[in-house]
């Protein structure tokens, strides 16, 4: 069985996932106007010099100070009720169509991702990705963060989860794919017999270029529903909103033979 993984932020979508949702942690009372900024600038550093391990060092001390108290429900229920309107005006055309070429060649397709669950689980049930590698935040007995984390998905940990679900689901590693966007993601490109540097950065550029890896470049963000219709079956998911059930229609794709691709339980 074959895979594809998917880091996010600058390969899914076109910024880092946890500053897009600034505004909304803004309007929930969970943050002020002076981190949305520092978050703002954050990510224009980011996009312009890519990550290396001192800078998302730095980001991650700062965010689980920040978030050290926060009710995690709390946070869960702004995330799913901002998705739509967060994350999804900002992905990747090409990603999304190289998921469903994936799905459509009967292969398995994942996100992986240092971002955390709170976003990366309601993101994957929005693409009907078949599950996703996360970074995890600890809880105390109220459901509260404590400003550590439970599980860091970034760098080597990233191939060791990727290894560990290949062994526990039957997935040939060696014959699946991996596409990010960082030198930071290595360990996880190397892990797979066929690595893809998506918007590679200076460091991640250079290690492709003199291993022969193959180079994409993603340049149009699009709205999951400016697809709807397109092509047929169309395959639903539903997201919960302000308490309501808020129906998301999206593009599928049929393998060459006619069949419909499905989601499959990892």
């Amino acid at each position: 069985m074959e895979a594809a993984f998917f880091d996010l932020d600058k390969t899914v979508i076109d910024r880092a996932s946890i500053a897009a949702f600034g505004r909304p942690f803004l309007k929930g009372g969970l943050i002020n106007r002076r981190l949305v900024a520092r978050a703002a600038f954050s990510q224009l550093i980011y996009l312009y010099f890519g990550a290396d391990e001192e800078r998302l060092g730095k980001v991650r001390e700062s965010m689980l100070a920040v978030t050290k108290g926060w009710d995690r429900a709390q946070v869960r229920q702004i995330v799913r009720e901002t998705m739509l309107q967060t994350i999804e005006p900002i992905m990747y055309a090409e990603a999304l169509e190289l998921m469903e070429l994936h799905r459509a060649a009967g292969h398995r397709v994942y996100l992986v991702s240092a971002s955390p669950e709170e976003i990366v689980l309601p993101l994957a049930d929005l693409l009907g990705v078949d599950g996703a590698i996360c970074s995890r935040g600890e809880v105390d007995e109220e459901g509260r963060y404590t400003g550590r984390m439970a599980f860091y998905a970034y760098g080597e940990a990233k191939a060791e989860a990727m290894r560990e679900l290949a062994g526990r689901t039957g997935i040939d590693l060696g014959a699946s794919s991996a596409y990010s966007d960082s030198a930071t993601d290595l360990p996880m490109l190397e892990a797979v017999g066929r690595p893809v540097a998506v918007n590679p950065d200076r460091a991640l550029s250079r290690v492709a270029r003199e291993r022969g890896w193959e180079i994409r470049h993603f340049t149009k963000p699009i709205r999951l529903r400016d697809r709807v219709g397109r092509t047929t079956p169309v395959v639903t998911t539903s997201l919960a909103v302000a308490g309501a059930a808020l129906i998301l229609w999206r593009r599928g794709m049929r393998a060459r033979h006619g069949t419909p691709s499905g989601r499959r339980a990892a």
